[in-house]
């Protein structure tokens, strides 16, 4: 579980505005995801989930919610 979790977790604040474009983004648990410019995301899995909203400001951290669980390598 902590391995999915930490991998919908990417360091530092990032915006919409800055989220780099089929690029792959490193996750706090080594992996990394791409994200295309109609903001899908796919997993090293090859799983594909949308964004739903951008850009929710916490305390801590900038939320972006997806609508699919994504997953890291098996």
């Amino acid at each position: 579980l902590t391995s999915v979790l930490t991998y919908h977790v990417v360091p530092g604040l990032v915006l919409k505005a800055d989220v780099p474009v089929d690029t792959a983004i490193a996750t706090v648990q080594g992996e990394s995801f791409t994200i295309d410019s109609t903001l899908t995301i796919t997993d090293q899995r090859d799983r594909q989930a949308g964004i739903a909203a951008t850009d929710v400001l916490a305390s801590n951290c900038v939320i972006h919610v997806i609508d699919k669980v994504i997953l890291p390598a098996p």
